[in-house]
């Protein structure tokens, strides 16, 4: 209703995915921003003289000639950063390790198992994308099947390691389950090490599938996503080019969407309910006729399955991943992704993700930036921030110069890992999602926020 979005009369309204016209109408122009980022998007922004080419619709120079109205094509400027091809691939890395992440928080956030194995499952998923889909040698071992194979194939085989796994959560709680799960991620190091024929070598590892889709193992595919393409555009006046970082980018983008509305739905369910009812107090929920052991089984499926999609994505996204990879510090990132954005909520995961996976860019863009200032106050916060050689003491090294006692970008990334973890259990146990709450909960009720 109209000036009470959050009065529901029934239960389809109270349980819906998006239940008031805000959070419908926020979704939309998110997503919509998203398809639109990779691109220039031209932009009326005052007439410019006649001297142009009587083309109907010409994208992708200075100006635009709209009819016989020739206007200034600058782009839309929030959105036109990510036409730079440096910001296209941590962006889809984003997507990539939301999917593992939104599985994670199926298992810890909402079921409350804690898992420091997550980077297992990728492996695991990684590894059964390599042996499926990728080409075999004298030394590696492949089938070279297309992607509507080897893809849901590597979230299959991820999700039947995992209910191999699960049995051990109806018996250890807590700690207990989270050094099981973390004993994983080293038994799929040293078997990446025994079995060098799926994942290549020990440190450089194996050419991964490509994103190509085909019917079967014909040259040309249906869909050509690995090199770049001509376009048509609007009524078919003009023509773009559309890259093969572009083309990766919508493909995770799409996968994400589909992977995030499955994971809210099952929240929704019975068997969401039923997990929340386990993580918040399971031999109550056991006693109310809650199969305990059907629903971790179930947790550590969809979660495992999540992460063994991400797995094949990811790897196929680099193109050539050691199995070492898949180690415990990217098991720990999943962590700081749940426990920064917030454990148990899915908007919660998507925030933590893009959060913790592009911190580490922005901090080396803001590095660079430092290291170019040589005059004024940001050069002489610079000289003061950055070690340039054996005889700077700033805290952070630029690269190929020897950290000493400073640390450098990694290392700090590392750090604020930590230290934001720490603030946030400390401060707020809801993350992102808990801030944007509050922030959301002030507004609705000023000027009577009391």
């Amino acid at each position: 209703m109209r000036g009470r979005p959050k009065l529901f009369t029934t239960y389809a309204a109270d349980t819906a995915i998006f239940p008031t016209i805000t959070q419908k109408v926020l979704v939309t122009v998110g997503v919509i921003i998203l398809f639109l980022m990779p691109f220039d998007i031209p932009f009326i922004s005052g007439p410019v003289p006649r001297a142009f080419p009587e083309d109907w619709w010409l994208i992708g120079g200075r100006y635009t000639v709209l009819g016989q109205i020739p206007i200034l094509n600058d782009g839309l400027p929030f959105v036109r950063f990510l036409g730079d091809s440096n910001w296209l691939r941590p962006m889809t890395e984003v997507f990539i390790i939301a999917i593992a992440a939104l599985g994670l928080n199926i298992l810890s956030g909402v079921a409350g198992q804690v898992s420091l194995g997550h980077a297992f499952f990728m492996g695991v998923g990684a590894c059964t994308a390599a042996v499926l889909g990728g080409q075999s040698s004298e030394r590696l071992w492949g089938l070279g099947l297309p992607i509507w194979i080897w893809l849901p194939a590597a979230g299959i085989a991820a999700a039947l390691v995992g209910i191999l796994v699960s049995p051990t959560a109806v018996k250890l709680r807590g700690l207990y389950l989270g050094i099981v799960t973390l004993g994983l991620v080293f038994i799929g190091i040293h078997l990446s090490r025994v079995f060098p024929q799926i994942a290549g070598d020990t440190e450089a590892g194996r050419r991964y599938p490509e994103f190509d889709i085909k019917l079967w193992k014909e040259e040309t595919p249906l869909i050509n996503v690995s090199s770049e393409d001509t376009v048509t555009g609007l009524l078919g006046l003009n023509t773009f080019e559309v890259t093969d970082r572009q083309k990766t980018y919508f493909f995770c983008l799409i996968l994400l969407i589909v992977m995030a509305f499955f994971a809210k739905n099952l929240i929704r369910t019975r068997t969401g309910r039923a997990l929340q009812a386990i993580r918040d107090r399971d031999i109550a929920a056991e006693v109310m006729g809650v199969n305990e052991v059907k629903y971790k089984l179930i947790a550590f499926a969809v979660s495992s399955f999540y992460a063994g999609i991400a797995g094949a994505l990811f790897a196929s996204f680099v193109g050539k991943v050691a199995g070492g990879q898949f180690n415990l510090f990217l098991s720990v990132e999943f962590i700081a992704i749940l426990l920064i954005g917030g454990a148990g909520t899915v908007s919660g995961t998507l925030m933590g993700t893009f959060f913790v996976i592009i911190l580490p860019e922005m901090v080396e863009k803001v590095t660079e930036w430092l290291g170019d200032q040589e005059e004024g106050v940001t050069g002489r916060v610079a000289d003061f921030v950055l070690t340039e050689g054996p005889g700077d003491f700033g805290p952070v090294s630029v690269p190929n110069v020897a950290p000493g006692w400073s640390l450098n970008v990694f290392d700090w990334n590392v750090a604020i890992y930590g230290a934001l973890i720490v603030v946030f259990l400390i401060f707020e146990p809801l993350g992102l999602f808990g801030i944007w709450i509050k922030i959301r909960n002030y507004w609705k009720g000023w000027p009577f926020t009391y």
